[in-house]
């Protein structure tokens, strides 16, 4: 197993990666709330990007724009499927809180994501448990960006009831 360590202050607009302790990966916004990231991971770059409503998101090389993967994400439920250089990979929410959530190739669970930080979620742990292949650090990106984009639905819901009771 290799484990990864992850952190983005509430309020940022980047997300490191690192491997004991030493920094190997960056996922940079153009803002809090942007749509849009650039990513680099073990040297390579990436370009990520979501539909406004969250439900598609879409990760491309940077350096040549062509696209590697689109997963759509349904809401309410909590696994979402993803085909990647031909391989089926299946992206699990894990709990209620949106704390843990997974990436599973054939049923098991391949790559596990965790958030340490109850409220603001802005810290946390990447479980690799495969060999490192070409897709792992598609999955780890992606992994990274839906967490990223179901905190802000969660902030843009937290605000809407607290409109509502207002």
């Amino acid at each position: 197993m290799d484990r990864l360590v992850w952190s983005k202050g509430l309020l940022k607009n980047r997300l490191t990666i690192a491997r004991n302790s030493e920094q190997i990966g960056v996922i940079d916004w153009n803002s809090f709330f942007s749509s849009d990231a650039l990513a680099t991971i073990n040297g390579r770059r990436f370009l990520l990007s979501r539909d406004f409503f969250l439900s598609k998101l879409e990760i491309s090389d940077a350096t040549n724009q062509a696209p590697l993967a689109t997963i759509m994400i349904n809401l309410f439920s909590p696994k979402s499927d993803l085909v990647l250089n031909g391989k089926r990979f299946e992206l699990e929410i894990k709990n209620f809180w949106q704390s843990r959530w997974a990436w599973k190739y054939n049923g098991q669970e391949i790559i596990v994501f965790q958030s340490h930080e109850f409220l603001t979620k802005d810290r946390g742990s990447v479980d690799i448990y495969m060999a490192d292949t070409e897709e792992i650090e598609v999955l780890i990106l992606l992994g990274l960006f839906i967490r990223n984009q179901l905190v802000l639905f969660m902030l843009f819901i937290a605000l809407v009831i607290l409109f509502i009771l207002i």
